[in-house]
């Protein structure tokens, strides 16, 4: 099942053509894409039964799949690979920050790039579709409606500013883009081991493995959740693997005009233009 959003309404997205939820269900999911994760269980079983749409998908109208989440978070440092290019100690429990929510965008939106040390970084997005409160790692999976692709961009100047403000160096407008959809852990081929990267103007800078990660999808939700609630629409950016700009040697970083492509195997690519 893919799940995406288009003009602030959910949409479910079958065989090359969109289906609006709430019309599709009287109403009784949507258009709010939060609503339908708020009732998760209840929508699966509806949208299981939906069969392709007649209007075609416009994949320049998607929109971010989860534009108002209550929570946000995100991961350092949580690829062993990231870790040692880095030249820091493999955490022993998540490196937690948050992006606040402001800062999402969708899939093919532009970045803005107004600061000289602009850097990428992909990242798997676990969407949460049950609260999880004290959840077991066992049953981490269990709480997750879906994984889209991300990018956690990051102004390293202000990142480091003042005692390292990370939540506000990676939550500058448009600086959380993702998409293209929402697509249930069913679809891809191990929810456990998916590969991802990203690239500039065509060149791969990142290439890896979900499988390097420190903490899985399940031990994040176990780890989280022990400390508050996660709630039905938050997301949690996983993390990024080795190739970030700034660990480079000149070091590397976005510019306007160029273009970033991002990808998750068995989810899809999004598409960012600097400007």
């Amino acid at each position: 099942m893919k799940i995406a959003t288009i003009a602030d309404r959910a949409v479910l997205v079958i065989d090359g053509t969109v289906v609006d939820i709430a019309a599709a269900s009287g109403d009784r999911f949507g258009p709010d894409p939060l609503s339908v994760y708020e009732q998760w269980d209840a929508f699966a079983e509806w949208a299981s039964g939906v069969g392709p749409g007649t209007e075609p998908l416009d994949e320049a109208a998607l929109g971010c799949p989860i534009p108002n989440p209550r929570q946000v978070f995100a991961i350092g440092l949580n690829y062993r690979s990231h870790a040692e290019e880095s030249g820091m100690a493999v955490p022993e429990v998540p490196a937690t920050f948050t992006k606040f929510p402001a800062s999402l965008g969708g899939p093919f939106d532009d970045i803005e790039v107004t600061e000289p040390m602009v850097d990428w970084e992909v990242e798997l997005v676990a969407v949460v579709g049950r609260r999880a409160d004290r959840v077991a790692e066992a049953d981490g999976w269990d709480h997750i409606a879906g994984l889209t692709v991300g990018q956690d961009i990051s102004d390293r100047a202000l990142q480091f500013a003042a005692g390292a403000q990370f939540s506000l160096g990676k939550s500058r407008r448009g600086y959380g883009p993702m998409g293209p959809w929402v697509v249930t852990t069913d679809e891809v081929p191990d929810r456990d081991d998916l590969a991802l990267g990203c690239s500039v103007d065509g060149e791969t800078v990142q290439d890896a493995r979900t499988s390097d990660l420190i903490f899985s999808v399940p031990q994040l939700v176990a780890e989280l959740s022990a400390v508050l609630p996660l709630l039905p629409g938050d997301v949690i950016f996983t993390g990024t693997p080795a190739g970030v700009g700034v660990t480079r040697n000149p070091a590397r970083f976005l510019a306007p005009g160029q273009v970033l492509e991002t990808w998750v195997e068995g989810i899809g690519t999004i598409r960012n233009t600097c400007r």
